[in-house]
């Protein structure tokens, strides 16, 4: 059985993490695999929206296999770390936009993946959190880093330090979800979020990214250099050309990411 389910919708991509007698647990084949789709989707064109779930009804991914953790090497432990930090992070740089739907627990490294996407739509009867400090180890798929960055230090340590799983409206409260949803409603929420961006430029919407996330890891002034050769990005494109057109013929525009 694959690893990995793939699916293309249109503009939209859906990956879903297809272990779900383990919970979605990664281990190293899934990552492996993982890695593969998420290269394709980097240089797919026609690919403008990401979507990541999980199989079944119970998680998202409760993280690492610990089944197999316990058959590993000290050397072969280090591997899979290295592994679902290379992956996590390819993900996180994607020039798409990205969506973690998360339809049941995510915990470890299933959060940890959750927070490598730019969003993160959460069914409301669910629990997350990056709960490493109770197995007495630490985040080690970007936790630590990406966590601080998305709601600040002081909550991040929080949360860490005490292992603590969160509810579904307590991650909306600090800010770690996007969009909470009845579990009977969350593909159609997730989807109209996405119809939200689909409907704009896709070449817009990947410099708009990229120039967010490269600009926040900057000082302002090299920020605003970055915004500015991302917009230049977009002006000699067949889209914004489009764009213009439509506006005066007060009609919808169609855009070809060109």
């Amino acid at each position: 059985m694959d690893t990995i389910h793939y699916e293309q919708q249109g503009n939209l991509a859906f990956i879903t993490l297809n272990r779900p007698d383990s919970m979605n647990a990664f281990n190293y084949d899934m990552l492996a695999e993982l890695g593969q789709v998420v290269e394709a989707i980097r240089i797919n064109p026609d690919i403008r929206l990401v979507v990541f779930t999980g199989a079944g009804e119970k998680a998202f991914s409760v993280g690492a296999d610990l089944k197999e953790r316990k058959t590993l090497t000290e050397q072969h432990v280090k591997r899979n770390i290295y592994k679902i930090g290379e992956v996590f992070s390819a993900i996180e740089n994607l020039p798409q936009p990205t969506i973690a739907m998360i339809n049941g627990f995510a915990f470890g490294g299933g959060m940890e993946l959750a927070l490598a996407c730019d969003f993160r739509i959460v069914a409301d009867d669910t629990l997350l959190g990056l709960t490493e400090t109770s197995l007495a180890i630490i985040p080690g798929a970007g936790g630590t880093q990406r966590l601080p960055r998305l709601i600040g230090e002081a909550k991040a340590l929080e949360l860490i330090l005490t292992a603590r799983r969160l509810k579904a409206d307590e991650a909306l409260a600090y800010g770690i979800a996007t969009k909470v949803a009845p579990r009977s409603e969350l593909i159609q929420v997730t989807g109209e979020f996405a119809d939200m961006m689909l409907a704009n430029g896709p070449i817009a919407l990947q410099q708009a990214k990229f120039a967010i996330k490269n600009g926040m890891n900057a000082d302002l002034q090299t920020g605003l250099h970055i915004e500015r050769k991302a917009y230049e990005m977009t002006i000699p494109t067949e889209d914004r050309v489009e764009a213009l057109l439509a506006f005066g013929e007060k009609r919808k525009p169609v855009f070809k990411g060109k």
